[in-house]
């Protein structure tokens, strides 16, 4: 039996089981789903005129049509009204046949033809009786448009709040300039059960009606308009500067510069596949993998060190001694390791120019402890590649991993394909519960080395990677900035669950902010806190995203364990519409000016319970770059990394200079260095929205934002007022006891009102 019997027979017998695996296990151009049969129907219309809903809406996500041959509502009722007539006909005369011819072998066929036509029958008269039952549909419920872009618009819509029991296979998405649709600008047919449409190519500014309705068996029913009935495309953009653009031509020129500085400098592309013999030589060093003779370490000692993580799900590439693989990076370490730890985390993007930078440095005894300490580590990536027999070796995980015994272990994490990359010498794949509880026996829990440490945190290392590697969805966001300070870093506050970006809550699925909502918060934040009748008039006047922000305010609050009578001095930055790109737009949410950032030691009652991290602001944009902006951290990494370097070496080289020709020579090469990094920055700092908004934030201005106020009611209710004040009341009687203890004997102690009891 053919695909398109199997798949008529299962809709015919109602069999949904059967149209399942047909259609999982099939295609439909492999089912000849659209090809009508002898009759003129295709399984939708059986589905459809039966009223099996279920079938009905398989078919039309696998793509199903209804037959071609039902031009019209009276085409489709004829047809039927024929296809009932015929099946009886058929059926009554294979019945007076059986009766004339009595019992014999042809008989018997006869017989068997004579049920599969009168079960024809019935189902042609189920048919009949569901397209003369049927009505046409109602309109589409809860029709919401928006503005995506300056030249297109959204429609979201449900299905109609009374479906008549009738199957809806398609909707019509009508669009005009004119409120009575005499003139119709555009349409849009809607198969496959899709309930939302993009309207493209609009003019720019121009006010478009959109109305949607929906059609069954029995035709088209009345539309729905949209709520609001109009809108034009805009954005956001429209009324503010943008930031520039060409950063990545700016960067591909600078390389160009830079390397022409270099000799033999060529900078390749991490992203282009390796050739052939490339590959081949790459596998051949894997022989080399896990041998006796490698530098593995095996017991840590006081120094810095450099382990790569490379897992895939939950498996871990171990040596023959069931060590993750660590190298060792120097014996010691001073007080700028952190911005050598910064520095290196910027191989990240940039692990196939280890070698040439390494060979490019010319290193001495007299050179500067930040150059020896940065060849040190080059020297131990380079040395790592070849044990492990692959130039990648993954993310810098965001901070180094510290012990008491006085070592450091920078930690880099990749995941594999498969098993099967790294399988070679003496390695293997083990399991990280069976490393833990290994290495739990020789630990001591007491005084834990930075190995026992990265162990017992493996798997949120692991984690965190894979979740920073990961993207949101499109759509618009609202992101909470709030920073803190440490010695010798600034930290920013981030979701365990998305650390490449804010502390955030979901607003809604169209990214884009139109022209006409971006001017309502300006004219909020120009008039600030709202007073009862300009509450009123906002209401009456505020586009859907302002019941939208109260929605996500509050959920962002909640998620921040804030109370909302606590969020009276936020903001909404106005400044600009944070786009990051893949569709992900973001606005953000500040704390008052004196909150943005909070000192060591301050109480802050911003900080959540738990699901959070703090990353350091430079890892927190490496994450984040890489996730949204993977070409531009790319050459930034690779053009900051190698510049830092020239910077130090001309720097070394002018110091080492003592003729005259040495020294002009030497400042010249210096200041040229001096100049590309300075280029860079102005090309970075154009990309560094979270530099503008925290100036924005920390700029103390009577009209800094949108005042959360303005949006939602955020003052406490009276019972969290009286609280408060007796808290500060006896905040103050333990600060200065001495008042009660002057207070006259014979006078009775002060009630305390009648708020505070």
């Amino acid at each position: 039996m053919q695909g398109s019997d199997c798949i008529f027979e299962a809709v015919e017998q109602q069999d949904l089981d059967s149209v399942q695996i047909l259609l999982y296990q099939f295609s439909a151009e492999e089912l000849d789903l659209n090809t009508p049969n002898s009759q003129g129907l295709t399984p939708l219309d059986i589905s459809i005129m039966t009223n099996n809903t279920p079938i009905a809406k398989l078919l039309l996500r696998a793509g199903g049509r209804e037959s071609p041959h039902f031009v019209s509502v009276e085409a489709r009722e004829a047809l039927i009204g024929s296809l009932v007539q015929e099946a009886e006909l058929r059926a009554a005369d294979l019945s007076s046949q059986a009766q004339r011819e009595g019992l014999s072998l042809e008989a018997c066929q006869k017989d068997k033809t004579l049920k599969a036509w009168e079960w024809r029958s019935k189902l042609y008269r189920r048919m009949r009786a569901g397209f003369l039952h049927a009505r046409a549909p109602e309109a589409p419920s809860v029709v919401r448009l928006s503005v995506s872009s300056s030249s297109s618009l959204s429609v979201n819509f449900q299905e109609p709040q009374s479906l008549n029991s009738t199957v809806i296979t398609k909707y019509r998405v009508e669009w005009s300039c004119l409120q009575d649709f005499s003139l119709l600008a555009g349409e849009m047919l809607l198969e496959n059960l899709s309930l939302r449409a993009t309207i493209s190519n609009l003019t720019t500014g121009r006010l478009y009606y959109v109305r949607v309705s929906a059609y069954n068996m029995r035709g088209w029913g009345p539309p729905a308009a949209a709520l609001p009935p109009s809108a034009a495309p805009s954005s956001w953009r429209e009324c503010e500067v943008p930031r520039r653009r060409g950063h990545i031509e700016a960067m591909e020129r600078l390389l160009q510069q830079v390397r022409a500085t270099h000799t033999h400098y060529c900078c390749t592309d991490s992203s282009k596949l390796q050739n052939p013999s490339r590959k081949q030589s790459v596998s051949r060093s894997l022989k080399h993998l896990f041998n006796s003779s490698n530098k593995f370490v095996k017991t840590l000692k006081r120094g810095v060190y450099l382990a790569v993580v490379l897992h895939h799900k939950d498996s871990l590439l171990v040596t023959a001694e069931d060590q993750i693989p660590i190298v060792e990076v120097d014996d010691s370490y001073s007080s700028t390791l952190m911005q050598d730890f910064l520095w290196f985390t910027k191989l990240s993007c940039m692990w196939e120019d280890v070698r040439w930078l390494r060979q490019s440095m010319s290193v001495s005894t007299s050179s500067s402890s930040t150059l020896q300490a940065r060849h040190k580590m080059l020297t131990a990536a380079g040395q790592m590649q070849i044990l492990l027999g692959t130039h990648n070796l993954g993310r810098v995980h965001y901070e180094p991993i510290k012990d008491r015994h006085g070592n450091v272990l920078l930690v880099t994490t990749r995941e594999a394909d498969s098993t099967h990359t790294h399988t070679l010498g003496g390695g293997k794949w083990m399991p990280v519960s069976k490393l833990q509880s290994q290495r739990k026996s020789l630990s001591t829990p007491e005084e834990p080395y930075a190995l026992d440490i990265l162990i017992i945190t493996i798997q949120d290392i692991m984690a965190y990677q894979r979740r920073g590697a990961l993207r949101l969805t499109p759509g618009l966001y609202l992101g909470f900035l709030k920073l803190s300070s440490s010695v010798d870093q600034i930290r920013v506050l981030v979701s365990q669950r998305h650390p490449n970006m804010l502390c955030h809550t979901r607003v809604r699925d169209n990214g884009n902010v139109s022209r006409e909502e971006w001017e309502w918060m300006q004219a909020l934040a120009a008039a600030g806190e709202r007073s009862e009748e300009a509450e009123q008039q906002l209401e009456s006047h505020a586009p859907l995203l302002y019941y939208e922000l109260q929605t996500s305010i509050k959920a962002l609050l909640k998620h921040l364990n804030l109370p909302l009578y606590q969020s009276r001095l936020l903001r909404l930055y106005s400044q600009e519409v944070v786009e990051l790109g893949h569709g992900v737009s973001f606005l953000l949410l500040l704390p008052a000016a004196d909150d943005v950032c909070s000192a060591p030691g301050q109480s802050n009652a911003y900080t959540p319970l738990s699901g959070f991290l703090h990353l350091p602001l430079q890892m927190f944009e490496l994450v984040h770059f890489c996730t949204y902006k993977e070409k531009f951290i790319g050459l930034y990494c690779r053009l900051s990394s190698v510049l830092d370097l020239d910077a130090l070496i001309t720097q070394q080289a002018l110091r080492e200079a003592i003729s005259d020709s040495e020294v002009s020579s030497a400042k010249q090469r210096h200041q040229l260095i001096l100049d590309y990094i300075q280029q860079l920055d102005e090309v970075r700092r154009d990309l560094r929205w979270i530099t503008d908004a925290l100036q924005f934030a920390r700029y103390r201005q009577p009209r800094g934002g949108v005042p959360v106020s303005a949006l939602v009611n955020a003052d406490a209710p009276p019972r969290q007022r009286a609280e408060d004040r007796l808290h500060l009341l006896q905040q103050r009687l333990l600060a200065d006891p001495l008042p009660l203890a002057r207070a006259p004997a014979q006078e009775a102690p002060q009630r305390l009102p009648a708020g505070l009891r």
